[in-house]
């Protein structure tokens, strides 16, 4: 378990969406401070976190945003893009650039600031997933979200003996600027990011925020077809 209070946070696209309110949450159960990024920090309208300029897939940036955030004894990668590019006609560039920020930057920003987690006397990481990861309807971002939860299945067994813990956070739509254009029902934002700063607490390795999670969850351990009902006929 890790505590909230008088922790030192750090928040990868923390100036908007789910990632200020993982800021608002933080500070709500007792963070000592919380480092926003945002490539340009003054988006960081948050009147208590530290606005910290970082690219999560320019390893410069992150190297820097690590040095002046060393103080770090949590770590919430947020940062995502989502162009959802079909794998036969898309550009590889755009399912490239959906893997350098949702696969590739979470384990840039990681691997920069495991070491000083580790000198602060441990801590915690939580990736942000997506129900998506789980079911392939999304083309490339299901893809690189499903990277994401291996890689957090995997670090999670790495960090265990350097004294970090590992959580991931599935989740559906949520109610933000990047779901905009998507019909439907969304998650409120506060309330995932209440349930993933317990999972937190608690040293939950998934949180689960809504029900289609739970029920995506429950049928990976069935028949393909059922998760695919497109495949019938």
């Amino acid at each position: 378990m890790t505590g909230i209070e008088g922790a030192v946070a750090l928040v990868t696209g923390g100036s908007r969406g789910i990632g200020r309110a993982f800021v608002e949450e933080l500070y709500a159960r007792g963070a000592r401070k919380v480092y926003a990024t945002a490539r340009d920090p003054r988006s960081v309208t948050h009147p208590d976190a530290v606005p910290l300029a970082l690219e999560v897939t320019d390893p410069a940036s992150v190297a820097a945003a690590a040095e002046q955030a060393a103080d770090t004894t949590i770590l919430v990668n947020n940062a995502g893009a989502l162009v959802r590019a079909p794998f036969l006609d898309s550009p590889l560039d755009d399912i490239r650039r959906e893997f350098e920020t949702n696969f590739y930057g979470p384990l840039l920003v990681t691997r920069a600031l495991v070491p000083a987690i580790e000198r602060n006397g441990g801590g915690h990481i939580l990736n942000v997933h997506s129900v998506l990861s789980w079911i392939g309807l999304g083309g490339s971002y299901s893809a690189s979200k499903a990277a994401l939860w291996a890689q957090s299945n995997a670090l999670r067994l790495e960090l265990r003996p350097r004294g970090i813990s590992v959580t991931g956070l599935h989740v559906g739509y949520v109610d933000t600027d990047m779901a905009a254009g998507v019909e439907g029902p969304k998650a409120d934002a506060r309330d995932v990011a209440a349930q993933a700063v317990e999972g937190i607490a608690s040293g939950a390795y998934e949180v689960l925020a809504d029900e289609v999670s739970r029920q995506v969850k429950a049928g990976l351990s069935g028949e393909v077809g059922a998760l695919y009902p497109q495949l019938a006929g």
